[in-house]
């Protein structure tokens, strides 16, 4: 943030305390490109990269963490996400080159050098790569399979919601 004169710990979205070392303005400026994660963490699971296997719990604290080695196969995913090229201001450009100019845009436009600032272009352009067979997978799935996956009930809910086929109602 240093590098186009933000302060890292002053945010907008996410809440400023001075006693902490948060950097808050990096929390807000990673919103608009939470896709980029969520893209590759989906793309992760559906081509095998990470499993479940790869998460445990400790403690009481309810969350998961991930082993070591996948964690270096995810980063590798993100790392090649962050450095694919998209269409921006007329070239091609590398995601983190777009979001340092977008973080710069943000810096001119609280400094008044700049009267607008928008983080909706470039857009995401996602394509999926389920197929038939794979819906049909997951609406044949049983009990002991959902279990050993380790899918909760309304994941699952939510997983055979989107695998069934659309039909078109008659007015």
């Amino acid at each position: 943030m240093n590098i186009v004169e933000l302060d890292p710990s002053a945010g907008f979205l996410h809440e400023f305390c001075g006693s902490q070392a948060k950097e808050f303005m990096v929390c807000d400026l990673q919103e608009p490109f939470r896709w980029l994660d969520d893209a590759t963490t989906i793309e992760a699971f559906e081509s095998g990269t990470l499993d479940m296997k790869g998460f445990y719990f400790t403690g009481d604290d309810y969350r998961y963490h991930i082993e070591v080695k996948a964690k270096r196969r995810y980063l590798q995913l993100l790392k090649y996400r962050f450095n694919s090229g998209v269409k921006h201001n007329g070239k091609i450009c590398k995601w983190n080159t777009v979001i340092l100019n977008k973080a710069q845009k943000l810096a001119w436009f609280l400094l008044d050098k700049c009267k607008q600032i928008g983080f909706i272009k470039p857009s995401p352009s996602l394509q999926r790569c389920d197929t038939r067979d794979l819906r049909r997978r997951i609406l044949e799935l049983t009990q002991k399979e959902v279990k050993e996956l380790g899918i909760g009930k309304s994941a699952l809910h939510y997983m055979r919601k989107r695998a069934r086929p659309r039909t078109v109602q008659d007015p």
